[in-house]
């Protein structure tokens, strides 16, 4: 009896070799895990541009602001005739289509329209024009995940425009404008907005100006 006695292993004697085979084992599984590779990335999951460059349109609304008129033609128009050189001023609406030449750097074509009112004497008259513009980014400034998204520019753009009624402010012309600007490029990729104030000039007109419009771009 006691010789079988001795010889009787406490409950869980075999497992206590096991346990501390798996504690020893432990740190290495751990080590193991920390230097597993982290996965590749799927070459076929979608990569996005912060800021959308290419091809765009963008709309603009804003105020023109003429210092003088004239009268071309004083015979049909009378009245505007005696009270011409007065200030005429009212909404502008421009849209323009272009492409980034590079980031800092858009070309573009665009038509616009003016509806100015002057004094009540000499009465409204509008201008549609249409041409081409060049802006080049001079600064930019980057957000906190280092990605350019605040341009200030400038841009000059010149064309041909028409006035009517013809003959009271003027009949043919070319239009030449320029100025600065600035346009943040919005975190919905695709859209910027933006304001530029621009020096207006109608040469046969000799009529000069300032314009001020908020700007909304669409990059495709």
């Amino acid at each position: 009896m006691n010789g079988t006695a001795s010889k009787t292993r406490p409950p869980g004697a075999r497992l206590f070799p096991a346990v501390l085979a798996a504690l020893a084992l432990l740190p290495g599984l751990a080590r193991a895990q920390e230097a597993a590779p982290p996965m590749p990335e799927n070459p076929r999951a979608p990569r996005y541009n912060e800021v959308e460059r290419g091809f765009f349109a963008t709309m603009e609304v804003g105020y023109w602001h003429l210092f003088k008129t004239r009268v071309l033609d004083p015979a049909r128009y009378p009245v505007a005739a005696g009270s011409g050189h007065g200030a005429a001023n009212g909404p502008v609406v421009a849209l323009t289509l272009g492409y980034d030449i590079t980031p800092r750097i858009a070309a573009s074509v665009f038509a616009m329209g003016g509806f100015e009112q002057a004094n009540v004497s000499y009465g409204a008259f509008d201008i549609l024009a249409a041409g081409a513009d060049v802006r080049v980014s001079l600064i930019a400034l980057a957000d906190a995940n280092k990605v350019d998204r605040v341009f200030f520019y400038l841009h000059g753009r010149g064309g041909y425009a028409i006035t009517y009624p013809k003959g009271l402010f003027g009949n043919n012309d070319i239009f030449v404008a320029g100025g600065p600007g600035v346009e943040y490029y919005t975190h919905l990729r695709h859209f910027s907005v933006g304001l530029s104030a621009d020096f207006t000039y109608l040469t046969r007109s000799s009529a000069a100006g300032f314009s001020i419009t908020p700007t909304v771009r669409y990059t495709f």
